[in-house]
């Protein structure tokens, strides 16, 4: 299982940081939910997940910048509903065109998780910048 869920990551953020929001959002529930408290509100749906990422992509790319995301220090838990929950660390790394990579942001990151036959989806996301005050571990 634990393999599993670093090999879902792996894909899940490769198709975030190349751009395929449509396919990145498909990892996600038809009703899940990305939370962020950087965000004024949680993102509710697929669709509006996948909206809002390709709008993000495409503000980069208009910037001029790539970002790659990193997760580490991978807990994983079965709970009584059989969901999964996983938490990390996520470091959110930007390079300007033509400049150096810089760490653009820390957080932490829980998910819960399902099964999707073989394969996992995100129910819900929980995103928890370093640098905002009233953060909870």
């Amino acid at each position: 299982m634990y393999q599993q869920i670093q090999h879902f990551y792996a894909r899940q953020l490769r198709l975030l940081d190349e751009g395929r929001t449509a396919e990145w959002a498909a990892t996600f529930e038809p009703g899940g939910v990305f939370d962020a408290d950087g965000l004024p509100e949680p993102v509710r749906g697929r669709e509006a997940i996948e909206s809002a990422s390709r709008a993000a992509a495409e503000k980069l790319a208009a910037d001029g910048i790539r970002r790659r995301h990193w997760l580490g220090m991978l807990e994983v838990g079965e709970r009584p509903d059989g969901t999964l929950l996983a938490r990390t660390y996520a470091l959110i790394i930007s390079t300007p065109r033509g400049g150096p990579a810089g760490l653009h942001m820390s957080t932490t990151c829980d998910d819960v998780l399902v099964r999707d036959g073989a394969d996992l989806l995100v129910r819900h996301r929980r995103v928890r910048r370093d640098d905002l005050d009233g953060r909870e571990d």
